[in-house]
């Protein structure tokens, strides 16, 4: 599958699979600011072309455990139609003001997965059928 990728700044990154199998693509900041709210916000300096019937979906990478940091939306979404620069926006996990536990410009801040969605039309009926879990919800099938 080809993306149509468009560089907005000029040290970004066209993402690669780091090895082959890999599920998803690091992705690189370019730039580093600060919301009204204090969260550590990154862009890519990436505008890419999701095509149509997939999905970018946006990630924390595992070296996340190593900061003092947490992907706000847990896991970003980007739309088919989306434009616009690929950001990623943290909050802290805590009270250390140490800039070790932050991300850097030109570090691999996430990493992009694109998926398939399927084009789904619910049916809204009276009874669903029994299954095996029945209603169980939260820590139902043990922990």
């Amino acid at each position: 599958m080809r993306i149509r990728i468009k560089k907005l700044h000029p040290d970004a990154v066209v993402p690669r699979y780091a090895h082959y199998g890999d599920a998803a693509v690091d992705l690189v900041a370019t730039t580093k600011w600060k919301d009204e709210k204090g969260n550590f916000c990154y862009g890519t300096g990436l505008a890419m072309e999701i095509p149509e019937n997939h999905v970018g979906l946006l990630f924390p990478r595992s070296s996340v455990s190593k900061k003092d940091l947490r992907l706000c939306n847990s896991v970003g979404v980007i739309d088919a139609g989306y434009r616009g620069e690929v950001m990623l926006k943290f909050d802290k996990t805590g009270e250390i003001e140490d800039p070790s536990g932050e991300y850097s410009v030109g570090d691999r801040v996430g990493q992009l997965m694109l998926v398939p969605i399927p084009s789904i039309q619910f049916v809204e009926v009276v009874n669903l059928p029994n299954s095996d879990r029945g209603m169980g919800g939260f820590g139902s099938t043990g922990s």
